[in-house]
């Protein structure tokens, strides 16, 4: 059974000052971290970006095998790139990512997508309710078909999509501690300093 993995770069990472996916974490793009995690974890990757001109840069660091898909809403939310990204994925089990966190381990996702099967979503979610929508994996036609009525109702947030989706797995955040006591995971760079504090982890 073949499995995706759509790996969310599109957004505009204001707070950054440009591409976050390209930026260099100890000489290497951090999207880089996260497509290398995936390596024998899933048969396809696709990356989502929000205009030819992303897609252009980042097809110069990526393997021909990944695919990129560009979102053509105006709207930019983690939801309209999620929708992009179903419509592309040819398995029945995607993993959705953000291209941020780039301390997420192979064998996390692995857990992940395996607690998935017979599921139509595996979402982490903190001891007090918070839960991790981008670091979850979903049954691609259920998703697809929730992001959609989702959005034609005009909501962008990944909360609306999930609160169409039945039979969803939730997995505790202690769970992924037994892997990654630290939760490294979770942690994403969205400015230069929280780079430089991934590298020190990284280091670690």
């Amino acid at each position: 059974m073949d499995n995706s993995a759509i790996v969310l770069a599109g957004g505009s990472s204001k707070r950054f000052g440009h591409d976050k996916g390209l930026a260099l974490l100890a000489d290497k793009p951090l999207i880089m971290y996260i497509l290398e995690a995936l390596d024998a974890v899933v048969e396809e990757k696709i990356v989502v970006v929000s205009s030819k001109e992303q897609a252009e840069k980042i097809t110069k660091i990526l393997k021909p095998d990944i695919k990129i898909a560009i979102d053509n809403s105006k709207l930019q939310s983690p939801l309209v790139g999620a929708l992009t990204g179903f419509k592309e994925a040819s398995g029945e089990y995607a993993l959705l990512l953000p291209c941020d966190t780039p301390l997420i381990s192979r064998e996390i996702l692995a857990l992940i997508l395996e607690l998935c099967v017979g599921k139509n979503a595996v979402i982490p979610r903190w001891p007090n309710g918070y839960i991790e929508p981008l670091h979850a994996a979903y049954r691609v036609k259920p998703a697809l078909e929730a992001a959609e009525a989702a959005l034609n109702e005009g909501r962008l947030n990944m909360r609306s999509m999930i609160d169409k989706l039945r039979d969803i797995r939730y997995v505790s955040t202690l769970v992924f501690q037994q892997f990654d006591p630290q939760l490294k995971m979770f942690f994403n760079v969205n400015t230069p300093l929280d780079l430089k504090r991934a590298e020190s982890m990284l280091k670690d």
